[in-house]
């Protein structure tokens, strides 16, 4: 199963942080996945050099401030803390490298599935509704079930080891619902205007996302518990599921009904990784900021081990 781990161009980078003490062949204890990794304009730039299809300048816009700006960090962060505490640990961390402007690498997607648009208030799809050339949603679809195969093989291997697996995700500070359809750059724009971003709910520094909408836990009770405690002894303010539940359609469900005792996903508020959140342009992440988010969460992992 470990050998089905290596990166993959465009689809996904497999990084293993092993400690100094770790076996060469030793199995993932601690699988962290970034679903939406894809951060750099470079991401977007490779992929849409290769789509043929005709597609809205102002998508862009969507793609900056829809992806997971700080997350590979934290993740990545999160990792080095976990094997310097303790030696004989080894982590994987897999980044997605496809943007989730054109499918969502977090989705439950099948080979039938069709581009459709998403109403406000509403998850955003797998298949985004602008995806209607042929060979584009070809290209997407082999992208996206090689991602899943990737992260499929890691979370068993963790699973299997008896270790633990984080889903980390970063959201923009403020719940903005637009409908996903043909007008999504032009809806984002009037409700990022300076005038009217105010007016939106301001989300939680840290969001546990635990229970599904019917408030079934599928989370380790004990890691959530201990990454609360962190988090909020380091001075974040953390909610539980305020801001949308652990949704049936997304991977990282699929993954935590299978081992709910040995999982957690959660997101961190963009702007407070960075000097500053400005949408719609590319933003690169404060190594100290981000490294003040990934301690607690990494405290609270060696808290489950010890």
């Amino acid at each position: 199963m470990v050998d089905q781990l290596r990166s993959r161009a465009g689809i996904c980078d497999v990084e293993f942080v092993s400690g100094a003490a770790a076996a060469a062949d030793a199995p993932p204890d601690l699988f962290l996945e970034v679903a939406h990794g894809a951060t750099r304009n470079s991401h977007w730039a490779e992929l849409c050099a290769q789509l043929h299809g005709t597609y809205a300048d102002d998508l862009r816009d969507f793609f900056f401030v829809n992806t997971d700006v700080g997350a590979p960090e934290i993740a990545r962060a999160v990792a080095q803390r976990v094997v310097r505490s303790q030696p004989r640990r080894t982590a994987v961390v897999v980044r997605c490298l496809v943007p989730r402007t054109f499918i969502d690498c977090n989705r439950r997607i099948e080979p039938d599935t069709v581009a459709q648009a998403s109403k406000s208030g509403e998850m955003t799809p797998g298949l985004q509704p602008w995806v209607q050339d042929p060979g584009d949603r070809a290209l997407l679809l082999d992208r996206y079930f090689a991602y899943r195969e990737t992260v499929t093989a890691a979370f068993a291997a963790t699973a299997g080891h008896g270790g633990l697996s984080l889903f980390v995700h970063t959201y923009a500070p403020r719940s903005i619902d637009v409908p996903v359809d043909a007008n999504i750059g032009k809806a984002l724009r009037v409700a990022y205007a300076a005038d009217r971003i105010g007016t939106y709910t301001l989300r939680p520094a840290v969001d546990l996302i635990t229970h599904d909408p019917d408030g079934r836990e599928f989370a380790s009770p004990t890691l959530a518990a201990r990454a609360a405690a962190e988090f909020r002894a380091a001075g974040f303010e953390v909610a539980r599921n305020a801001t949308y539940p652990l949704h049936p359609i997304t991977l990282a469900h699929a993954f935590a009904v299978q081992r709910p005792g040995s999982t957690l996903c959660l997101e961190v508020r963009r702007d407070l990784l960075l000097p500053e959140f400005v949408p719609f342009r590319e933003l690169i992440p404060d190594v100290p900021r981000v490294e003040a988010a990934a301690a607690p969460l990494a405290a609270a992992v060696l808290g489950e081990w010890r």
